[in-house]
């Protein structure tokens, strides 16, 4: 059986017929402290993860960025990660991801001479961790069709997070798994992997966590 190998965001996947090996390249946290954040408890049950300090933020970036600010300042962890549930802009990713470059595929002020996804007056449209991993598109929306700004894959909050923890010096970390295309058949692909992802990301990622 041949093989291909492509890169994404510097970070290299293999692929075997249709199966995609992938190294998250997971590193030690201590539960003391870590702050996991997680829009919805239906993504990642309280109950599921006792020992870990684990809070719900609400969808969007909005909720997300009074969250985090919310929840950082309570706990003062010196890591954040957060996880949820993504969109695949990508034919041959699946499964458990970690996203480490971050846009917002709505920030749209390019009628006063800005780049799409370009904040006006600031010049990162990118927030890069310099890790290898996928590309991440955030967006107060529930993508069924391929956005005009391009990336691996496409959720609600994760940029807001990102550029917070960049802004205060946590060290971020961001793991998401693929639920659905970002199709017209999303909102069903969704609801059916919730109770699936949370299982998976707490034994491939908290299970190799201290």
């Amino acid at each position: 059986m041949g093989f291909k190998s492509f890169a994404i965001c510097d970070c290299l996947f293999v692929i075997v017929g249709k199966e995609r090996f992938r190294d998250l390249r997971v590193e030690k946290f201590s539960k003391a402290d870590t702050l996991i954040l997680v829009a919805l408890e239906s993504e990642l049950p309280r109950e599921n993860i006792p020992h870990w300090n684990v809070r719900y933020i609400g969808v969007g970036k909005v909720n997300a960025a009074l969250g985090v600010c919310r929840f950082v300042q309570e706990f003062k962890p010196t890591k954040i990660i957060n996880f949820g549930t993504a969109g695949s802009l990508k034919d041959n990713l699946t499964g458990l991801v970690e996203a480490t470059s971050f846009y917002q595929r709505d920030m749209d002020a390019r009628p006063m001479g800005f780049s799409l996804g370009q904040t006006p007056f600031e010049d990162d449209i990118c927030i890069n961790l310099d890790r290898p991993g996928v590309s991440c598109g955030s967006g107060d929306s529930f993508v069924t069709s391929t956005p005009e700004l391009l990336t691996d894959i496409v959720d609600m909050e994760a940029f807001a997070l990102a550029k917070f923890a960049r802004q205060a010096g946590i060290d971020f970390h961001c793991f998401k798994y693929i639920s659905d295309s970002a199709d017209s058949d999303a909102p069903k692909s969704w609801k059916d992997s919730v109770i699936s992802s949370s299982e998976i990301f707490i034994k491939e990622v908290l299970n190799q966590i201290t």
